[in-house]
């Protein structure tokens, strides 16, 4: 039987392309922004793409703010880009913005001058520590990334690979069966596929 995954709907980004990528390694996936079709998946995506602030909106306009913090480390839960940002406490995107509070840290901007802001295009996963979403995957690794703003976990243990530009961020997290990348794995190509597909049948 083939995975049941939902991405949750929450009104920001462009959803079909992650919904392709997932659908192409095997699951059979649901976009939705019903709380109870939610709720029954047997994994959940949570993306998300443009300002951390307008994401938040989004879920809670939804009400599906709580549903995520009381989903995380119950079932396999995987944040995308914005997504990942958002399971930490807060950002400072257009002033304070808050987050779900699920893992201890910030979101903040870029503030290395030498370097061009976004950070666009394609860069390496320094793997860190052993997680399933990053198996099979070399370090070195090159994925492509399209993002100001970064994660910086107060826990050193959440931090699965680093990735530099300029500054060193976090660009996987990992904490039980609750995961999140920085980078985009539908525009990654063989690499984004597997973390996809490492998410699908072993997260």
């Amino acid at each position: 039987m083939k995975c049941n995954v939902v991405i949750i709907d929450h009104g920001v980004g462009n959803l079909r392309s992650v919904e392709k990528a997932l659908t192409s390694v095997g699951a059979s996936v649901v976009l939705s922004n019903d709380l109870d079709t939610i709720m029954s998946a047997d994994k959940v995506v949570l993306p998300g793409v443009g300002a951390f602030g307008d994401c938040m909106n989004g879920l809670q306009d939804i009400g599906a703010s709580e549903l995520v913090c009381s989903l995380a480390f119950k079932k396999p839960l995987l944040g995308i880009c914005v997504g990942m940002q958002m399971f930490f406490e807060y950002s400072d995107e257009l002033g304070v913005n808050k987050g779900l509070g699920i893992l201890p840290g910030i979101v903040t901007r870029f503030n290395d001058t030498s370097v061009r802001v976004p950070h666009t295009g394609w860069n390496q996963l320094d793997i860190r520590s052993n997680n399933i979403l990053l198996d099979g995957i070399s370090t070195g690794s090159y994925a492509y990334f399209n993002h100001s703003y970064y994660c910086v976990p107060n826990d050193l243990d959440d931090v699965v690979s680093d990735t530099e530009y300029g500054d060193v961020f976090c660009s996987v997290v990992g904490r039980g069966n609750l995961y999140g990348i920085q980078c985009h794995p539908e525009k990654s190509q063989d690499i984004g596929l597997q973390i996809l597909q490492n998410f699908v049948e072993k997260g």
